[in-house]
């Protein structure tokens, strides 16, 4: 259904519940390459920072700081109190990106689409996934590196 949803080639998505502790990415024998939580809620965010493995998200991104695989973190609230700004730093020192939803005004976004997708890229970027979605510094959109594709 997911994958239908979103036209997905059969295969390309799998998806597992919250409480799946037989996933894949529950341990580290068979951790994913990397991990993006987008959006991620500072309840996560904290949990994750003191260690807690109460669902497969949770659970999922401490096998990606245990084995140093990335980890990227897209925090949705704000502002930030000191407690999430330390649990940000916490995670930060243990590894994880921490990559506010904030956007490069500096691409001269023209439409709310161009925001996200420099946000997203942003994102791709920390994963290791290549993109077009935005020009890179110094470079037209289309004049994207070889090996680069959307």
């Amino acid at each position: 259904m997911f994958g239908e949803r979103f036209g997905a080639a059969d295969g390309q998505i799998e998806v597992f519940s919250r409480e799946d502790w037989n996933a894949p990415i529950a341990s580290g024998s068979s951790a994913a390459d990397a991990m993006a939580i987008c959006p991620c809620t500072v309840g996560t965010l904290g949990a994750i920072a003191a260690g807690l493995a109460d669902n497969l998200i949770e659970r999922a991104a401490d096998v990606m700081l245990k084995e140093r695989r990335p980890l990227v973190l897209v925090p949705r609230e704000t502002p930030l109190s000191a407690i999430h700004l330390e649990n940000m730093l916490k995670l930060a020192r243990a590894g994880a990106v921490i990559l506010p939803p904030t956007p490069g005004f500096y691409t001269k976004p023209q439409t709310v689409d161009d925001i996200v997708d420099f946000v997203v890229a942003r994102v791709l970027d920390h994963l290791g996934v290549g993109h077009t979605l935005v020009p890179r510094w110094g470079r037209e959109r289309d004049d994207a590196p070889p090996g680069v594709t959307a």
